[in-house]
């Protein structure tokens, strides 16, 4: 389906920069499947489509946003969510919760982003609009290199540097100037302090406190990490 097809089948419309990634070919990330990361992954790398290298993040096809608007919104389905709820889901974690557009609380263009878990009765507001989302999400990965999976430093910067340099044209210029100040740092070690008991080891280009101080100041949302009950069961 088409943008415009989703659009008229459902009654609304996409934020504008949605479109514009679209009308960009960010969206095309091709059918995932069992052979997706060998055949088409190798594919999407030099020129990354919407958040790909993000953790937890799968940018989803035309054709699966239609689907997912579908199984939200079935009165059948396992969560029950509130009809009132309008939730337009353009991506999904790796265990099956959706990022959404919450087109209830659209706000002079701005459509808030935000998390619907699948396994619990929860929504979180995530950022005010889209290009704050894509904002936040790429100082999120240059906070946190993937040592789990034992990516090499090199293999590090050369993703978030392609993802930067095919999402530059969709951010702020202010933003812009951030990220590329970040991206000529030296990355460094430093500790995540979960709880009082708890502290995990990190390794990035910023720590987790530099990065909630750019979040506040550059994309002040008042709704930011609070969330609300999306069925009444």
């Amino acid at each position: 389906m088409t943008i415009q097809e989703i659009e008229k089948k459902y009654g609304f419309n996409f934020p504008l920069l949605y479109k514009q990634l679209d009308a960009d070919g960010m969206l095309d990330v091709g059918e995932y499947g069992p052979n997706w990361y060998t055949e088409v992954y190798p594919t999407l790398k030099d020129n990354p489509p919407l958040l790909l290298h993000s953790y937890d993040f799968e940018s989803l096809n035309l054709k699966s946003v239609a689907e997912e608007i579908e199984e939200l919104g079935d009165p059948e389905d396992y969560r029950n969510i509130n009809p009132e709820f309008k939730f337009i889901p353009f991506a999904k974690s790796g265990g099956g919760d959706h990022y959404c557009f919450f087109l209830n609380e659209e706000n002079n263009g701005d459509v808030p982003i935000v998390f619907v878990w699948h396994d619990s009765n929860e929504v979180n507001y995530l950022a005010k609009n889209l290009q704050d989302f894509i904002f936040k999400v790429l100082l999120i990965d240059m906070s946190k290199q993937d040592v789990y999976n034992e990516l090499t430093d090199e293999e590090f910067r050369d993703d978030i540097e392609s993802v930067f340099k095919s999402h530059k044209k969709y951010l702020t210029e202010q933003q812009n100037t951030i990220l590329s100040a970040i991206l000529e740092r030296d990355i460094i070690d430093y500790e995540i302090h979960v709880s009082p008991k708890i502290v995990e080891s990190a390794r990035g280009l910023l720590t987790d406190f530099e990065l909630e101080s750019i979040v506040n100041e550059v994309i002040p949302f008042d709704k930011m990490n609070q969330s609300f009950k999306y069925s009444n069961d």
